[in-house]
Formats: C-alpha cells, sequence, structure tokens
C-alpha cells in the first residue's frame, strides 16, 4: 500500500484539493466499483487541522495534521497562497519525509512550499506561468520553468496549475502502476491518457473547433498509426498538404515541441506499453515502434524515461500477473 499525504490549509481551493484526492483516491479505492484493496491510500491533512475555508463558499473538515507525513510514500501540496512561505514546523516534516525517502510533489502554487522548504535548492521545478516571475525572484536558489507542463526530479516532481496538475498525478499512477492503469483511470476521468512535462504550458495558437479540418491533428493521427514504419519529416508532412518548413512551424506552434521530438515520445510511450502488456522481444518492440535495434530502444527508452526496457517490464510483470 502507497500512502498518499495531500496537504489542505486555510482558503485552500476546493478543485486543487480534489486532484490528487481524485487521481490517488480513484485508484486506491480499487478498480473495480470501488472495491477496497488498490494501491494507494489517501489521507488529506493540515498544519492546523479542523475547519478550513475555501473560496467556493462552504468549509471542508480535516482531521490529520501533518503527523501523518512520518509515514506517507508521497506528500502532495496541490496549491499554496502565492508570495508566502512556510512555517518552521511544516519545513520541519517536510525534511524529515524527505530524508527518509518520500516524494514531495507541488502542484501549481504548490512549488511556491516546495521552494520554501528548500528541497529544490541548485534544481528546477515548474510552476504556473503567470507566479513564475515572481517565485524566481522570492527564491533564487531554485530554477523555475514555465515551459513545461511539469518537471520529476524523482524526488521532487511540480507541475503547472489545473489540468497540468492531473497530466502530473496520472504521470506518478503511470511511473508507479504502469501504463495501461494511467491509460484506464485516464479514460475513466475522460481526460488525456499521457501529455509529456516537457510539452509548453501556454500555446498561443487555439485548437480548431473542427478536428477533421486541422491537418497538424490529421497528421499526428497517421503518425500514431504508423510507428513502426519509417517516417520521414517530409514524407509526414505531406500528410499535412504542407511543405516541411510550413509542417515544421506549425506543429511547434500546435503542440510546443518539434514532429521530431513528439515522435520519439510517441514511441517510447508505445513501447513501454507493449513492454507491460506483452511477451514480445525487445527487438521485436523495437521494430513494432519504429526504433529500428534494440540498441535505438534501449537508448531513447533510458533517456526519455531514465531506466531500460529490461527493468521497466521486470517492474511491471508482478502487476501484470495480479492484474
Amino acid at each position: 500500500m502507497h500512502t498518499v499525504a495531500v496537504l489542505a490549509f486555510d482558503g485552500i481551493s476546493p478543485f486543487h484539493l480534489s486532484v490528487p484526492t481524485l487521481v490517488f483516491g480513484r485508484i486506491g479505492a480499487g478498480r473495480n466499483n470501488g472495491d477496497p484493496g488498490g494501491p494507494y491510500e489517501v489521507e488529506v491533512c493540515a498544519e492546523h487541522p479542523g475547519t478550513l475555508r475555501t473560496p467556493a463558499g462552504f468549509d471542508i473538515q480535516v482531521r490529520h495534521g501533518l503527523e501523518i507525513f512520518e509515514t506517507a510514500d508521497t506528500i502532495v501540496i496541490p496549491s499554496w497562497i502565492s508570495g508566502t512561505g512556510i512555517s518552521p514546523e511544516l519545513h520541519a516534516a517536510l525534511h524529515r519525509a524527505h530524508a527518509r525517502g518520500a516524494r514531495v510533489a507541488g502542484l501549481c502554487l504548490g512549488a511556491w512550499a516546495v521552494a520554501a522548504s528548500g528541497l529544490a535548492d541548485g534544481r528546477e521545478l515548474t510552476t504556473h506561468w503567470s507566479s513564475a516571475d515572481a517565485l524566481a525572484r522570492a527564491y533564487p536558489a531554485v530554477r523555475v520553468r514555465a515551459d513545461t507542463l511539469w518537471s520529476d526530479l524523482g524526488d521532487v516532481i511540480t507541475s503547472a496549475g489545473v489540468a497540468a496538475a492531473l497530466d502530473c498525478c496520472l504521470h506518478l499512477v503511470r511511473h508507479d502502476l504502469g501504463s495501461r492503469a494511467a491509460t484506464d483511470l485516464a479514460r475513466a476521468l475522460v481526460t488525456a491518457p499521457h501529455r509529456s512535462g516537457s510539452q509548453a504550458q501556454y500555446i498561443p495558437v487555439a485548437v480548431p473547433d473542427a478536428a477533421d479540418d486541422d491537418p497538424i491533428e490529421r497528421a499526428m493521427l497517421w503518425a500514431r498509426t504508423h510507428l513502426g514504419d519509417a517516417i520521414d519529416l517530409d514524407g509526414w508532412a505531406a500528410v499535412a498538404l504542407m511543405s516541411r518548413r510550413t509542417f515544421t512551424r506549425h506543429f511547434r506552434e500546435r503542440t510546443g515541441t518539434s514532429p521530431q521530438q513528439w515522435l520519439l515520445l510517441q514511441r517510447a510511450d508505445r513501447a513501454r506499453l507493449l513492454l507491460e502488456t506483452t511477451a514480445d522481444t525487445v527487438d521485436r518492440i523495437a521494430t513494432d515502434t519504429g526504433f529500428g535495434t534494440a540498441v535505438s530502444l534501449r537508448h531513447h527508452f533510458h533517456r526519455i524515461l531514465g531506466t531500460s526496457p529490461a527493468a521497466h517490464r521486470a517492474l511491471f510483470r508482478r502487476e501484470d500477473r495480479v492484474g
């Protein structure tokens, strides 16, 4: 059982609080009709338990205090008050938990609390783009990113706001339980199963009303169905009825990344799913996902996901057996 402690505070937005409790709580309640025995146990706590006000016109009641941090595997700070630090008590509790191996996640403005803790000093974190400059000025020891959806340092995870917080929590589920569990959960939540943390927070081009008339969306769908093929940029651009240069520019405007990098992420994600759900050899998966060779697959898989295909398969083999 993986225990998730979610930190609430007086004035917290119910929406921000609901993101981690919904994602981990839905998995933790069991996969089938709320049956017990899921992999996560979620507890909401507060530095000062009791009645907490919200800006939504209702109060919430929190029973647990910071003692929950002592046994939590993951601590989530789903929001914070911009421009404020943390108390010595919260600082000490976070450091004790982190020192024994708990991972700390700051979602949206929760990055303020993470920065104030010092756990990200000399490292980078992500926060909502509107707060990034102020956070960087307040904590110059931290490199603040406003151009990514989320960042995962292993022990410290931070994200931008609102939908990006969902993406970040789904990323943690994917890390813990595999692609299949994360995809099933995303389907239940009616949200995208995976958005890379490197994707831009704000893309200045609106998504077209009619997806069928969007050449970039058409090209992306085509690529996803041809991952095992050799996809050259000129041929891919032709699917969108564009020149290579125009296609590359519109693709970056739409996704915040280059076509080649997006394609690598799609192939790595497909390889991850095949490793978790099939007994295919690494060579076969490399061919089916367009990496060509096992050497190429191992190189890109490790660069993108930080582990080897064999290690990833071994990690989720037990989950597949019990699933």
